[in-house]
């Protein structure tokens, strides 16, 4: 192992998480898969070993800091990019299933040849728009846990995410600064889309102490039929009063 295995392994050790030889291989590849894609496609503006491995695996593991993932059955990861966080909770977590949906073909191309290359099984990955996808009837109200990280504001992003989570399931919004704003923004939309605020969770970046919040929201009820709308309307009029 070198330094930054170290250093990851002993971090994610102190928030009770312990990693395997094979799960800290399957970080390796996906390191170096990931930075040798990016040489032919804009996956990450972050290459250097260290902070991929603490802006991008730490950071998306740290989702399992604030919530129970053994718990959790199946996981959708809307608008992934590079994979982040459904990948490194799958290679953490294996026996999650996870779907992820994004609206790039040539992403899902990379998340596919990532899969394979770690060897990970339970993963579907959808080419298309969150609108569209969450209204087939098997992406509906059918997810125990629904993620995004760094997508869009939180009153757009209710809309993308909320018609994926299963009613008492939880969607959680991964953020960077304070999301206080947001949040207060994003009342109405809760309101719509039958979902209401768990709870907001902080904490810093190891090493260079960049500031995290995770916004933890709960599903009360089926996605009323006229959500989400058609595609693109989302993002032209956001649910905001």
């Amino acid at each position: 192992m070198d330094n930054t295995e170290i250093q990851f392994t002993q971090l994610l050790q102190e928030r009770g998480i312990t990693l395997t030889a094979e799960q800290l291989e399957q970080f390796d590849l996906y390191y170096k898969e990931l930075v040798s894609w990016n040489k032919k496609m804009n996956l990450t503006g972050i290459t250097e070993r260290e902070q991929v491995y603490t802006k991008h695996f730490y950071d998306s593991i740290s989702l399992a800091f604030f919530l129970n993932i053994n718990e959790i059955n199946n996981l959708a990861d809307v608008g992934s990019g590079a994979g982040f966080p459904g990948i490194p909770l799958k290679i953490c977590f294996p026996h999650l299933k996870l779907t992820i949906i994004d609206s790039l073909s040539k992403r899902i191309s990379f998340l596919q040849h990532v899969c394979t290359t770690l060897k990970l099984t339970d993963v579907q990955l959808i080419h298309g728009r969150a609108e569209d996808i969450a209204r087939q009837f098997k992406h509906r109200d059918a997810y125990d846990l629904v993620t995004a990280r760094a997508v869009a504001r939180l009153s757009l992003l209710n809309e993308f995410c909320l018609p994926f989570t299963r009613k008492d399931g939880v969607f959680a919004a991964m953020k960077g600064s304070d999301p206080s704003e947001e949040l207060s923004e994003a009342k109405y939309s809760l309101k719509e889309l039958r979902a209401q605020l768990g709870k907001v969770e902080s904490f810093s970046l190891p090493v260079e102490g960049s500031a995290r919040h995770i916004v933890i929201i709960r599903k009360t009820g089926a996605t009323p039929a006229k959500y989400p709308r058609k595609a693109g309307i989302p993002a032209k009029t956001p649910l905001i009063k």
